[in-house]
């Protein structure tokens, strides 16, 4: 529901009457005068650059090195983000590295008996 639109509904619902000024001709000359300019203004709004005429070149070239900045900035944005993404993935690899080391080298001591070598491959079989 759009703000304030009830209390535009009650105030037209509660409107009976509407009073209309008999100077109907003067607000007309004044709309007339918002719309026309004088020719001296005309001309110049027209002399100004549009929006479809080229560009300068020095306006042009200043549109490239705000370009190329902004580019930069998140050329090296993106590429901190990446570093730092790097650096937290061998961070957690090295820490899944050491703990499933030492959970095979617990298991190891704990299933060794002491009479075999260590791993299997190294048994001598007769």
């Amino acid at each position: 529901m759009v703000p304030g639109l009830k209390s535009m509904v009650v105030l037209l619902v509660g409107v009976e009457s509407a009073a209309v000024k008999d100077g109907k001709d003067r607000e007309a000359q004044t709309g007339a005068s918002k719309v026309f300019t004088p020719a001296s203004d005309a001309s110049n709004f027209f002399k100004r650059r549009s929006r479809r005429s080229p560009r300068t070149y020095e306006e042009y070239y200043a549109e490239q090195r705000v370009k190329m900045a902004t580019n930069e900035r998140r050329r090296e944005h993106l590429e901190e983000q990446n570093n730092e993404y790097e650096n937290y993935l061998e961070e957690e690899r090295d820490e899944q590295y050491e703990r499933t080391r030492g959970k095979n080298e617990q298991w190891r001591e704990f299933h060794y008996d002491g009479q075999y070598p260590r791993y299997p491959h190294h048994r001598h079989y007769v």
